[in-house]
């Protein structure tokens, strides 16, 4: 019965272990975006309706199935614009691919709200925020949270 309880508890043992494994393998880093070129398709003074080109870098060493990306991007902490991707894609795995996405703006509000100080700007920071959802796969959303400055200079 001793040897008996040995060999159980070694199976348990192995079995948590393949269990741990699989959980860390399920860890995702996050895609980096980036964005290539912007075509604006439609202008008034109160809504620009943008087509911004943008670029996915995959970290991970599986390929990601992109259902859709949706996201707001925050100039100066006014938000600015926000959008989503139209079409499904997939990113190789440690790869890159280009998408397009469809983006609303309100450039003449967000602007009198940043200069409406009067203040000068050498650069302007930004934060690009929101999720990447795939079509398959254990985890089906990825959060984004990207900050950086723009130089006005």
């Amino acid at each position: 019965m001793t040897s008996m309880r040995k060999s159980a508890a070694a199976v348990g043992a192995v079995l948590v272990l393949t269990l741990l494994g699989a959980c860390s393998t399920m860890k995702l880093e996050k895609p980096h975006l980036e964005v290539v070129n912007v075509q604006l398709v439609k202008s008034d003074l109160f809504q620009q309706q943008l087509r911004v080109r943008m670029r996915v870098d995959n970290p991970n060493d599986r390929e990601l199935p992109v259902k859709g990306i949706t996201y707001r991007l925050l100039l100066g902490g006014e938000e600015f614009a926000n959008g989503e991707s139209e079409n499904n894609f997939t990113v190789p795995a440690l790869g890159s691919t280009e998408f397009d996405v469809s983006m609303k703006a309100n450039g003449a509000n967000a602007l009198l709200r940043l200069l409406g100080g009067g203040r000068k700007l050498d650069s302007l920071d930004y934060q690009l925020v929101g999720k990447v959802s795939l079509s398959s796969g254990m985890i089906r959303n990825i959060p984004f949270d990207q900050k950086g400055a723009i130089n006005l200079k």
